[in-house]
């Protein structure tokens, strides 16, 4: 179904200018504290991770900090992982299952692994529950040169900075029922555009590099998962998100073109995670699970790989 009318803010078939940016960036409210869910989790990190202010966001830098984790006892004779979560700040269990992996499970795997955790890259959007940066800009759509996104720029630069290659790269994210009632309709405002209504898995999925799709990588987190939340069938059409499927829960989408986080790495090995918080059958602490999973899941395939590491 094809809407003209659809969003209260922007015209019909035309852009939004600055007047309509503005007037979006108005409507949102503040609903969670940045500094309680997560500022306040950092301090108790220190026995495994250096804490570095890498940034702040321009609208309110005393309020916006941008923190990255380093493992505190670099080697670097060991491949190193990176953990971005909140990129969309309204994806919620994105944020909490990097901090929780950080908190109860990056011990295991010290050892084996440096790590780089990036647990909120967007932290206006994590208060105000939005997919978009205050400028009406997606950051999940602007990891590349001289990026629109003070978000996306900054923690690739951090990354950058560190001057190591990632062999690893999860990226954490959900897909929820506001994206359809909410963030597709006001995508297709801002751009001009009619809004066609689309549907939302109902369950876990992944999103793998197209031109990297690392097949049993995948697969492995898939089965990570299943023990904890279910994973998304095929659409009424056999596709997700109008994607084929190229394995029980697995889609790709080619990340460096679209500017996707999971891109900009160029991990040998990456994903893109969606939890599905929305569905009866999961909880919130299930959802954060679910993202732990991904991690542990794939960090356990890249430890029984032949060749070392």
């Amino acid at each position: 179904m094809i809407m003209n009318h659809f969003y209260p803010i922007g015209t019909p078939n035309q852009p939004w200018k600055e007047q309509e940016k503005k007037a979006w960036f108005n409507n949102a409210t503040t609903q969670r504290s940045y500094k309680e869910t997560v500022l306040n989790t950092l301090p108790s990190l220190v026995s495994h991770f250096k804490i570095t202010q890498y940034g702040s966001l321009p609208i309110d830098p005393k309020r916006f900090p941008l923190f990255g984790l380093t493992s505190l006892n670099w080697d670097e004779s060991k491949p190193t992982i990176l953990i971005t979560g909140g990129v969309h700040g309204y994806e919620t269990s994105g944020v909490q299952g990097a901090l929780l992996f950080a908190k109860q499970h990056v011990d295991d795997y010290l050892n084996h692994f440096n790590f780089i955790i990036t647990p909120c890259i967007s932290p206006w959007g994590f208060e105000t529950i939005n997919r978009w940066n205050p400028n009406a800009v997606d950051p999940n759509r602007s990891f590349y040169d001289n990026s629109p996104a003070e978000e996306s720029a900054q923690v690739m630069a951090f990354v950058r900075a560190l001057n190591v290659p990632i062999y690893a790269h999860f990226d954490l994210h959900e897909t929820t029922d506001s994206d359809e009632n909410e963030f597709r309709p006001a995508l297709a405002s801002r751009d001009g555009k009619n809004y066609s209504a689309g549907t939302i898995p109902d369950g876990f999925y992944l999103v793998g590099d197209s031109e990297n799709p690392q097949a049993d990588f995948q697969r492995t987190i898939i089965e990570s998962v299943r023990k904890i939340t279910h994973i998304a069938p095929p659409e009424a059409d056999g596709l997700i998100l109008s994607k084929p499927i190229e394995q029980d829960g697995v889609i790709n989408y080619p990340t460096k073109k679209l500017g996707l986080c999971a891109g900009f790495s160029n991990a040998q090995y990456c994903t893109t995670t969606e939890v599905y918080p929305d569905s009866p059958k999961v909880t919130t602490s299930e959802c954060n699970h679910a993202q732990v999973a991904v991690i542990i899941g794939g960090l356990e395939y890249l430890k029984s790989l032949k060749k070392p590491l």
